[in-house]
């Protein structure tokens, strides 16, 4: 973003100050002149007003690369230094200046963070820290966790902030996988009027539109409105058949403040997705060859159409200054159907790709309400910031899936459009209903002499009902009966003021929400967390955080390398590693965001899977960089210019280790002019040295290619 220009009246308030300094002298004169004729002078007070102080809140904007404070990781509005655990947040202006149109695009600013592929287009996963996640949370309600994934991919358009909480965090959320939480904080009304649009247009045949606008709503005191919305076309550069892939989402929002201790806000986000089925490139004789990166195993009837919708409201009340209550409801739904050429073998020479057809129909819904308390009071000589809840989670999805036959294709020369899909019968018919309801606590202590502490505490009991009926197997069976306990303890000492060393250990606990194959309502999966980092500040604008930490995980779902399209439950698996991450302003208009991990995640206990298998899609060294530099003066005021570079490292593509993808090093750069405070252009090109890469494996028969050298342009107007 373009620094803020200096107001007029500002150099006008100079140049008085500075005549009135000048003609001190002569004032002086006056003055004595006049005293001795016995009057006197009165001069008018000038006074130089300036912008109105930025201030940061956990659900605000961020100025810079660099943010301060973050309510993921505690529910309440802490600075980052005062928190015990990781905290990476990428804010919005780093999607700006990147031209993000993918969430996992601008995860790879995260160390330790990887794309986990999009489970054939359809939706967002990520590699946290070692681990697989396939879910989210937006503004701190996590999306449905009787779906295995979020049905559709994530937009862009109303995210205000990008927050990685790592490690586990269920003593706040109850659900969750132990490498972290991924929490999207949307952008929230103003009563100011605001509004920005782009539009883009780019490689291989994308287009764009977006927009958000918000404002004050004639005759309502205090109410305020936000519509975002983001609509889009993307043929890829894959060979797909001649088909598209599109998305279409909109979020109104309205936030309400009756009176000045009470404000309600509300948030909805719905969106609708078309896309083709692309499982990607088929591994064979342990790697995946990227010869032909556009090559696709598909045919023209592969399709995906999903549509994802949900609303949050919350409403919290000061009863004074020392108690809030808060109160969250967030309900949410949707389906998706999908056909596809599956492939599911490799000949023995090689040449041959066996395939199938599937076809799926999935629904789901589910409401979640939160009731907290956030207390702040001194006891015992200490200062408490206290917050008490209670969450009630009930959420369902049903999901047929029917396969049958499909012909063969050649491994190297596939030609789509040759076979039609043969007859379909029942593969499974899976039904999921969980019920939670957790009770948490939590304290932030304040010991004095530089030390913090925090403590807390979750305890979750409810069913689940889950029956995956295929021909096989028929039989119901009862409901599971589920209960956990979810510990966390965390101490900060703050040595200096720019400088903060933590530990903490944390725990998790998440229902089963795999297919597992014969299996009938699978034990819940647990993990746990030892982490020391510490926290720099080299300046009030530059900040760089560093740790290491210790994952252990149990009861894990992965791939099953048998049955496809199943999961099994694997025993016990471990991350340990190593991390650091940059962020802020080196100098005036200089900005950075950047880190760089290293992960040695494993099978440590089980009887299927070979113990010191390294995990699926988690390599071991990673790491990138983004800086730009704007000129704020001179004949180059306006222009920006920006580069990266991502290096992540090879990765095994399957737990079962049979095969490997390459490391890889992919090249950034962005050229950015503001017309004026109102305008910008800019060009954004990625993979500049056009390396051939697979971003993200899945399984042998599912990894995605990275995308060939693009250029992405892109004209932005904001009010």
């Amino acid at each position: 973003m373009r620094p803020t220009p200096r107001p007029a009246g500002r150099h006008r308030s100079s140049l008085v100050l500075a005549l009135l300094a000048g003609a001190a002298p002569v004032l002086a004169g006056s003055r004595a002149t006049a005293q001795e004729a016995g009057e006197a002078i009165a001069l008018d007070a000038i006074t130089v007003a300036g912008a109105p102080a930025f201030r940061e809140t956990a659900i605000g904007p961020v100025q810079g690369y660099r943010a301060t404070r973050s309510a993921t990781a505690t529910k309440t509005d802490t600075p980052l230094r005062d928190v015990p655990q990781t905290v990476n947040v990428v804010p919005r202006e780093v999607l700006v200046d990147r031209a993000e149109t993918r969430l996992a695009d601008a995860l790879f600013n995260v160390s330790n963070v990887q794309p986990g592929g999009t489970i054939q287009g359809r939706s967002d996963t990520f590699i946290i820290r070692g681990f697989r996640t396939q879910t989210y949370a937006i503004d701190g309600v996590f999306m449905n966790q009787a779906n295995t994934f979020y049905p559709v991919q994530r937009d862009l358009a109303d995210v205000e902030r990008i927050e990685v909480l790592k490690g586990p965090a269920s003593v706040l959320y109850g659900r969750g996988d132990p490498g972290g939480v991924i929490n999207i904080v949307t952008r929230q009304p103003s009563l100011a009027p605001t509004a920005d649009a782009s539009i883009q247009a780019g490689s291989f045949g994308f287009r764009r539109v977006q927009a958000s606008a918000s404002g004050a709503v004639p005759g309502t005191d205090g109410l305020a409105a936000r519509l975002s919305f983001g609509t889009q076309v993307d043929p890829t550069f894959r060979d797909l058949a001649g088909r598209d892939n599109s998305r279409f989402f909109i979020a109104p929002a309205f936030s309400w403040n009756p009176s000045p201790d009470t404000r309600v806000t509300f948030i909805g986000e719905f969106t609708r997705q078309d896309t083709v089925y692309d499982e990607g490139l088929v591994a064979r004789n342990g790697r995946v060859p990227l010869d032909n990166i556009s090559r696709y195993y598909g045919e023209p009837f592969s399709r995906y159409n999903a549509n994802a919708n949900f609303g949050t409201l919350k409403v919290e009340h000061d009863f004074n200054e020392h108690l809030m209550l808060r109160q969250v409801i967030n309900a949410q739904g949707g389906s998706f159907d999908a056909i596809a050429a599956r492939a599911n073998g490799v000949s023995a020479n090689g040449l041959t790709l066996t395939r199938r057809t599937t076809a799926t129909t999935s629904t789901y819904a589910a409401v979640d309400s939160q009731t907290e308390l956030v207390a702040k009071f001194d006891w015992l000589g200490l200062r408490h910031t206290a917050l008490l809840g209670v969450e009630y989670v009930n959420g369902y999805r049903r999901a047929i899936t029917t396969q049958g036959p499909l012909a063969s294709v050649s491994f190297l020369n596939p030609v789509p459009g040759l076979a039609l899909p043969g007859t379909l019968s029942l593969q499974s018919d899976l039904k999921q209903k969980t019920e939670l309801t957790g009770l948490y606590a939590q304290d932030q202590i304040d010991l004095g002499y530089g030390l913090q502490l925090l403590l807390g505490i979750r305890y979750d009991t409810g069913s689940q009902f889950y029956f995956s009926r295929t021909p096989a197997s028929t039989a119901i069976p009862p409901e599971q009966q589920l209960s956990g306990v979810s510990p966390r303890v965390g101490l900060i000492y703050r040595v200096v003021e720019p400088l903060a060393l933590y530990a903490s250990y944390t725990t998790s606990f998440k229902p089963q929400t795999a297919n597992v194959f014969g299996a009938a309502s699978p034990p819940p999966e647990t993990g746990e967390q030892v982490e020391v980092g510490t926290r720099f500040e080299f300046s009030p604008d530059l900040s760089l955080t560093a740790s290491v930490f210790d994952i252990t995980r149990n009861n894990v779902a992965a791939n099953d390398p048998v049955n496809t399209g199943f999961s099994i439950i694997t025993g016990q698996q471990r991350s340990k590693g190593v991390e650091a991450d940059l962020a802020g302003t080196i100098l005036p208009g200089w900005k950075v965001i950047g880190g760089v991990g290293y992960t040695d995640a494993r099978v440590t206990r089980d009887t299927a899977i070979p113990v010191g298998n390294r995990l699926d899609g988690a390599p071991q060294f990673s790491g990138s960089v983004w800086t730009t530099y704007q000129f704020d003066e001179g004949f180059w005021r306006g222009l920006g210019l920006g580069a990266g570079v991502t290096h992540v490292g090879s990765r095994f593509g399957d737990i079962t280790n049979t095969y490997k993808v390459g490391a890889y090093t992919r090249v950034d750069a962005a050229v950015f002019y503001d017309l004026n405070e109102h305008a910008r252009f800019s060009l954004n090109l990625k993979n500049l040295t056009n390396a051939r890469y697979i971003e993200a494996p899945f399984n042998q028969f599912n990894n995605i290619p990275g995308a060939p050298f693009s250029v992405l342009a892109t004209l932005t107007a904001r009010l």
